[in-house]
């Protein structure tokens, strides 16, 4: 992985302390464009309480997710395989979207490679209730785009993101981030505690 993608990826996951007590799972994303034509390079990271549980790489032999913790062996195969099928979807999406980027900013022409990064996730208290929730992008190694903590408005980091707030505002994408946030996020951050508690439960 590039020097630089890690030590971005490395200063995002040092930002994410959780509370006293409390839990996180987060998802770091990033495609990068290549030089020429050919799919971007898409990768995920899947953390709990900093702790890396799998892994999605769009260039590996199969396109599936791959699990990273000893505890996390015990997912069961339907839901790899839904996560699988998520990823490969998000990958898509990102590629979707760097396109657009590249126009928004008139590198359409620039052969150059980009990058576009996604942190996004929740956080639970000590009894399992929902604490917070995040979605924040990153265009070429700078600010572009987040969710405010109420997961219901955008915050653009320039002009370009004031057009992006606006499409997605109208595509409604604030209440599909908190819906996942609030259910698939929840669930999924509880089935990997109860998996990998005698890890990730100790005091």
């Amino acid at each position: 992985m590039h020097p630089m993608l890690l030590l971005l990826l490395w200063g995002s996951l040092t930002l994410m302390e959780t509370w006293a007590g409390s839990h996180s799972l987060m998802y770091f994303s990033t495609a990068m464009s290549r030089h020429g034509p050919g799919e971007p390079r898409f990768i995920t990271g899947g953390y709990v309480d900093n702790t890396q549980f799998g892994r999605f790489d769009n260039d590996s032999p199969g396109q599936s997710v791959e699990l990273r913790a000893p505890w996390a062996g015990q997912v069961r195969q339907k839901e790899l395989d839904e996560e699988t099928r998520n990823q490969r979807n998000q990958a898509q999406w990102f590629k979707a979207l760097l396109q657009d980027l590249r126009g928004l900013y008139n590198q359409s022409n620039n052969n150059g490679s980009h990058t576009l990064q996604r942190m996004c996730g929740c956080e639970v208290g000590p009894d399992g209730s929902l604490l917070r929730g995040c979605e924040q992008f990153a265009y070429d190694g700078a600010d572009y785009i987040a969710l405010n903590w109420d997961l219901r408005s955008w915050t653009p980091a320039d002009t370009v993101a004031q057009i992006t707030r606006r499409q997605w505002e109208a595509l409604g994408r604030a209440e599909r981030v908190r819906n996942c946030v609030q259910d698939r996020c929840l669930t999924w951050l509880h089935r990997l505690l109860e998996l990998g508690k005698e890890v990730l439960q100790r005091t």
